[in-house]
Formats: C-alpha cells, structure tokens, sequence
C-alpha cells in the first residue's frame, strides 16, 4: 500500500462545514444502497464482493456497497464477545456466521476492499464506545478496530462495526441501526472518539496525544447529526462553584433541548435561546452526578425525532445550595424563547426565566398573535394553592392584540406561573406554551386572590377595583370597572346597588354589611329582565 506521506487532512479545528472526509452525495447512492442490500450471497467472499461490483464504477462506489453491505448483514456478536476464544475473525467464518465482534468486521471490511481492489488497511486503537465512563483513562491494549481505505489521492476512514447498529446496556442484545455518520467521517470528529495505536492514522496535524484523547469531551454521532456546533465547559467533569454548575450549547436555531441530573430535571433551570440553550444546575446532593443533555430539531421531519442524547457530563458537587430548591410544578425550558414566540407570545416585557418581587406583585404583557386565547395558572410545593386558587392569583387583561397578566403571592416563597393558550376557532383544549419562576422572600406577603370571573366576563374587561377577591366587612367599597356591549351594571351586596356608565366606566360604591359574598351582575339588554353573574368577591368575616 501507499505509504503515509500521502496528503494530510486540513489542520485540525473541524471547520463545521461538513461530516464527512470527502463530498458525498448521498442521494447518488440510494440506487447502489438499495442493491446492495438486496444481494444475499452466503457461501464465498470472493462471490459477495463479485455481486456487490455488478452496480460500482468507482473505487468510492465499491467501497460504498461494500460497506452498506455489512453494515445492514453483519451483527454484533454479544455471546462472543463475552467468550473471546471461541471466536473466529477470518472473513469466510464472519460471513458464515453472520456475526462478529469488531475485529472481524474490520478484517472482512480490508479483504472485501482488496478483491474490489482498493486498498484498505485494519486500525486499531482505543475507542470511547460501549462501557466508557466519563473521564476514564485507557491503559493497555487496544479495545476497538476499524478500517482506513484509500480514495481519490488519500486516506479516508470509517467504522462498519459502529455503522450497523447499537447493544444495549446490558450488552446482552444487538439491534441494527444504521449509521451514515460513521462512512468517511471527517477525521477531526472521528478523533473525538476513535484513538488509533498509530498516532498517523489520526489523518490529523497537530495530532492529539492520548491525554488530550481522554480529556475531550465525548460528542456522539447525534450531536453532529443533529447540527451541534459546540459545548461549553469542553471538559467532561465540571466542578460545582457554591453548589451551582453551568452548561450552554451552541446549535443552529430551531433546535429543542432536555436535560437530566441522575434521571430528573427537576435541580435546574434551562433557557432555550435562539443559537442552543443555557443551564445552570444546582444538585441537592453532593458526590458526582451523571448530567445528560439531549436535542431534537423542533420542525420534525422524520418520525423518529426523538430526543436524542447529544453529550454527558459528571458534576462533581461539594456542597448544596440550599436556597435555591426549584417548586416541582415548574417545566423546563423556563422563560420564553423562539419556542413561545412561534406560538404567538411575542415581545414578552420580561425576557428573563425568573422573576424576583418584594411584595407579591408582579405584571408581564406580552403581544399575541392573531386569534390566540390565553389561560394561566400559579403552582407552589405545599398544598397551599388547590387548582381553582392557583388560577385565581392571576388576572388576565386583553387590550386589543395585548395581553397583561397581573400576578398577586398569596405568600412568600418560590411559584411557578404556567401560560397556556389554543386558537380561538378551536374547540379543543388549551395547549401548554411555557412557564416563569416568581421568587418572593417578604415572609409578610400575603395577597387574597383576585374575584371570581364567569363565561360572561369578556377577556377584554378590566377591572380597576377592587383587584382583591375578598373585601372587607361593613365598609363602602368603590367599584371601578371597564366593559363595553352591556346596558346595566348592578352590584349585589345585600341590597342591590346600579354602578353608573361614565365613558366606557362602570362605576359606583357599594356596602358589604350584612352579607358574605357580593356579586356584579350585568343587564346585556335594557329590554330584557335577567340579569348574568359576572364577577364574585367574598367578604370577610367579622
């Protein structure tokens, strides 16, 4: 074979323009791929290689059936791996079997290529596959095998053995999943988890010695597949600072994002931003924790897009901060982004994921995008907001295309407020958009919740006052409210008291002595007789 001083690849930063070593135009292969996968000759190599070269020209096609061949005929070999030396890794034994370990695809890949007539070379080195733990080292012998070949002028690589599928963690069973990724995959992401014995064979200038090998953060085929750019920290083990770790990633817009500490998200809060996501952790335990993050593109071309697990770290945590405990209810993304935007949530007055207030109180507007009705609700841990209260600390306004949402605490502490909408013309349900985090650490707090609203009060009333649902016994409360389209506005305490209509304001005072609840009520029509309940407060007890 040619020697090594063939041309090297660019220098090593990965230029992100494309995956692979060569261009490759996958739909000019799908009539090769598809043949390819169809010839079923068991008894000879030299007769496979013979049926597979009826449909390949050039050395790249060749090279091409062969391995859509394998990797779509071949399956790993779990029993044998477990009991090396009962294997056989001669092509004639693995196409017999149907099956091998790594070293055997490898070597069935090289002898193929070389009755096609290309060359081709076995590699070994170590590889972060199967087993590998974060951050390990890699001592010893080589653990993994895969095949260089030589086309148009230098050396490409590739790796049948992890391009025909995946075992479970058990390693107990194998299930073909074809991966394009590992077909002429660009040397510098083929580094970021294949380390050859021969440090040429990286294809690489500057090389990276194992150290920096170990030390790099595992990207997985996902992570490029699905247009990952970058992770920052770039090391695999990140240390809290004051019981807090952040992570961010760097994508193309439009991509989705979870995450899990030791299999929940409930210790962090992740923002979703236009170019990836940002995440901060604060584990309640100390010790190491396994951190996943996973994506998907959010316009969902294929059925299978999934979340995907794009990268793993370990936080090592050395103490907890304690104060920052996140309310159960609370969804990640927290906040709003490109994601509520495209639901039509637009110029929200708080771009921020939490919200901080000194007395309990806090409004957001947000501009809304044609025909969109909105319903909200407020979550606390503690059993001390049911359903129906949560959604009564919040006060909706509609103001033509704005939507104004008064928040007020019943209490100090950590709550969550969660926005929901549907299209107007839809008769279905309310659909959940996003949610913000309101911190409030007054311990005086202590807000009643807004009056009851009926199906008769229209999104864009307003109420001026009273905002509180409970009002004070034996008092002469004022009412001020803004409704249009009704002839008579009443408020019923224990008598009957008419507000009076001044431009678009209903307005008028009213006594709560002698009774427990006051209702507004409204005349739609000055012909018709009946009245409909629009609003109820309840009044305090002596």
């Amino acid at each position: 074979p040619k020697t090594m001083t063939t041309p090297f690849f660019p220098a090593y930063p990965w230029d992100k323009s494309s995956l692979k070593s060569m261009p490759v135009d996958l739909q000019q292969f799908e009539k090769l791929d598809a043949y390819a996968l169809k010839v079923n000759v068991k008894n000879s190599v030299e007769e496979l290689v013979k049926a597979l070269l009826k449909q390949a020209r050039t050395d790249l096609e060749k090279v091409r059936a062969i391995w859509m061949w394998i990797c779509h005929h071949i399956e790993y070999d779990v029993v044998g791996y477990h009991n090396k030396s009962q294997l056989s890794s001669k092509p004639r034994d693995v196409l017999q079997m149907g099956k091998s370990i790594c070293e055997g695809y490898a070597e069935l890949f090289e002898h193929m290529c070389s009755l096609a007539g290309v060359q081709c070379k076995k590699l070994s080195g170590h590889a972060k596959g199967h087993g590998y733990k974060t951050g390990q080292t890699f001592t010893g012998d080589s653990d993994h095998a895969w095949n260089a070949v030589y086309l148009e002028g230098r050396w490409h690589l590739l790796d049948s053995t992890w391009g025909s599928g995946s075992v479970d963690d058990s390693f107990t069973k194998f299930t073909y999943r074809y991966n394009e990724f590992y077909f002429l995959t660009h040397p510098a992401l083929f580094i970021n988890n294949h380390f050859p014995d021969n440090s040429n064979w990286q294809l690489l200038k500057p090389t990276l010695t194992l150290k920096e090998f170990e030390n790099n953060m595992l990207h997985n085929s996902n992570f490029y597949t699905l247009g990952l750019l970058a992770v920052h920290p770039e090391t695999p083990i990140i240390q809290t600072v004051n019981g807090k770790a952040s992570v961010s990633v760097d994508c193309r817009p439009g991509t989705l994002f979870k995450f899990k500490l030791k299999g929940t998200d409930e210790h962090g809060l992740m923002t979703l931003k236009k170019h990836g996501m940002k995440l901060d952790i604060y584990p309640q335990k100390t010790g190491s924790h396994k951190l996943e993050i996973f994506a998907k593109p959010s316009k969902a071309e294929a059925p299978d897009d999934v979340y995907k697990c794009v990268v793993e770290y370990v936080v090592e945590c050395e103490s907890v901060d304690e104060a920052v405990r996140f309310p159960r209810d609370l969804c990640q993304p927290v906040g709003p982004s490109w994601f509520s935007e495209r639901q039509g949530f637009l110029r929200p007055s708080h771009c921020e994921p939490v919200l901080h207030t000194n007395d309990g109180r806090c409004s957001l507007t947000f501009t809304l995008g044609k025909d969109i009705s909105v319903l909200t609700s407020l979550h606390t841990d503690g059993s001390s907001l049911t359903e129906d209260m949560g959604r009564r600390h919040v006060l909706q306004t509609r103001r033509r295309n704005q939507v104004e949402l008064k928040v007020h605490l019943p209490h100090a502490g950590s709550f969550v407020l969660k926005i929901y909408s549907k299209k107007k013309s839809d008769p279905g349900n309310y659909d959940y958009i996003f949610n913000y985090l309101i911190r409030c650490l007054n311990k005086e707090v202590k807000w009643p919740a807004f009056p009851q609203s009926y199906s008769k009060w229209l999104q864009d009333y307003e109420i001026l006052e009273p905002l509180s649902g409970r009002l004070p016994a034996n008092h002469n409360v004022r009412f001020k409210l803004k409704m249009h389209g009704v002839a008579k506005v009443l408020v019923q305490a224990e008598n009957t008291h008419p507000l009076t209509h001044n431009k678009g304001y209903w307005e008028g005072t009213c006594n709560t002595s002698g009774c427990r609840e006051v209702f507004v009520m409204v005349h739609e029509n000055a012909n018709h007789s009946f009245y409909s309940h629009v609003l109820k407060y309840e009044v305090e007890t002596q």
